[in-house]
Formats: C-alpha cells, structure tokens, sequence
C-alpha cells in the first residue's frame, strides 16, 4: 500500500470530543496523518478571536496520539501547504462544505466530516456565557439586610 499523507485542518478552539473524532477519522484514511492548527491571526480574519491562544491550541492537539505532524496553519487557502508536504487526503469539518473542492483539482481527496448535532466551540462558548450570566445574577441579585444597631460599651 502507497503512503497516504493526510492533512486535517481546524482552530481546535475549546477542544472536544467532536475535534477528536474528526482527527481520528483522519488518522483511519491514511499512514501519514499532519494536523494543521489555525493561528490566532488566521482565525481573526475571518471570524471573533478563539477563546484559548494559538500556544495553548497547538500544544493540546501535539499531546494526542493520532498526529504525526502538527503544524501551524497561516491562511485558508491550502494550494500551497498540498503542494510542499504532498497532501493525498484533506480533511476538514463540515461547516466548510464546499470551499475546498479546488484542491480536488490537485488531485487531493477532500472530505467534510461530519460534525452533526451538537458540541461545537460556537456552541460551547454561549453555553458558558448563559451560564455565566445567570451566576452574576444569582449573586447580584438578593435582599439587603437592615443594619443592626451595635451596643457600644
């Protein structure tokens, strides 16, 4: 069987089980699997600032086991990241759909993985800022007790 490079490509903001998933499914279709994680610049131009900085993103997906290779991700167009580390396969989630069908040009093979219902830092960051607002509220909001007169001797 020929070497297969594959190439997954995310912010991995707020890690979880759904970034491991598609890395993991990346890591099934091929020998070589590299991990390009976006950098805090990257991500800002096009969307809000990742929650959890590029050093601490990075170093979380270099910790797992699936990854051969992890790499800084500089821009999206991903022409010349194929080109320089032979990319077969790229792989990248979902809400992508589309975008990436260039590369296919190139010979690459591109897969959306399938994020589906539910977790997504989207999703985990207004989880937490509801959640957040509603603690501010248990505590700002509450009876004013009367001042007690103290008995000076």
């Amino acid at each position: 069987m020929q070497n297969k490079i594959v190439y997954v490509s995310g912010t991995f903001d707020l890690f979880h089980s759904n970034h491991l998933k598609m890395i993991n499914y990346a890591r099934g279709l091929g020998n070589t699997l590299i991990v390009g994680v976006s950098t805090d610049e990257l991500v800002c131009s096009y969307k809000k600032p990742p929650t959890i900085p590029f050093e601490e993103r990075i170093t979380i997906v270099e910790g797992l086991r699936s990854p051969d290779v992890v790499i800084p991700q500089h821009t999206l167009n991903h022409s010349t990241t194929v080109d320089n580390l032979n990319i077969d396969i790229f792989v990248i989630g979902d809400d992508w759909v589309g975008k990436y069908d260039y590369l296919r040009e190139k010979g690459v093979k591109v897969f959306y993985f399938p994020y589906g219902k539910g977790v997504s830092s989207t999703n985990l960051k207004q989880k937490i800022y509801t959640q957040y607002a509603e603690i501010l509220k248990e505590s700002d909001i509450h009876p004013i007790p009367e001042p007690k007169e103290h008995n000076v001797l």
